[in-house]
């Protein structure tokens, strides 16, 4: 089983992401579930959601605390919770910002991973760019298609066009394409 945990803000779509990857991952013929948690549910208060993507049928119904990914869309989070509190020794970093994991002060969790398997994307820019709004979970659904094998870039391609109408969906697959090439290529 791949266990993917989204730390974000209230508005910037974290539900929204684990959401579209459960049925990415259902387009694949496989099984998953998502789940989100709320706080205080207001504009800018922290969210987390997970999703669970397994080949057969999950029976867990409980938070991911020991997740294979995390999708970090808010790095202020770093200050304000433990994000990669359970995160696998083996597991997978992809954060919203244009900083390197040395500027946010994470290097040591970085160094305790594989190589290549930490990776910033500037998903915030890249929806500005294509979908002129500051939601960054469509194109971090591509990067994270780009650093696993967990989904392919097609099958967060068909969530989105599910999730969201015509134009929307154009330009939401727009931003997620263009964090898969700059996720490839780091």
């Amino acid at each position: 089983m791949f266990q993917v945990r989204i730390h974000g803000r209230g508005g910037q779509g974290v539900v929204s992401a684990a959401e579209m990857l459960s049925v990415a991952a259902f387009e694949e013929g496989k099984f998953a579930q998502a789940m989100p948690s709320f706080g205080s549910e207001r504009m800018g208060a922290p969210v987390v959601s997970f999703c669970r993507i397994d080949d057969k049928e999950i029976r867990l119904r409980e938070p991911v605390l020991h997740p294979d990914a995390l999708i970090i869309q808010d790095p202020t989070l770093f200050h304000a919770i433990d994000v990669f509190a359970g995160l696998s020794s083996s597991g997978y970093i992809l954060i919203n910002t244009r900083r390197s994991v040395e500027e946010l002060g994470i290097a040591e969790v970085a160094d305790r991973l594989p190589a290549g398997h930490v990776r910033t994307v500037a998903a915030t820019e890249l929806a500005m760019m294509y979908v002129k709004r500051p939601v960054p979970n469509a194109a971090l659904l591509g990067a994270l298609a780009a650093i696993s094998d967990v989904i392919a870039l097609e099958s967060v391609a068909k969530a989105i066009t599910d999730k969201f109408p015509g134009a929307v969906a154009e330009a939401n697959i727009k931003a997620a394409t263009a964090a898969h090439e700059s996720a490839r290529s780091q």
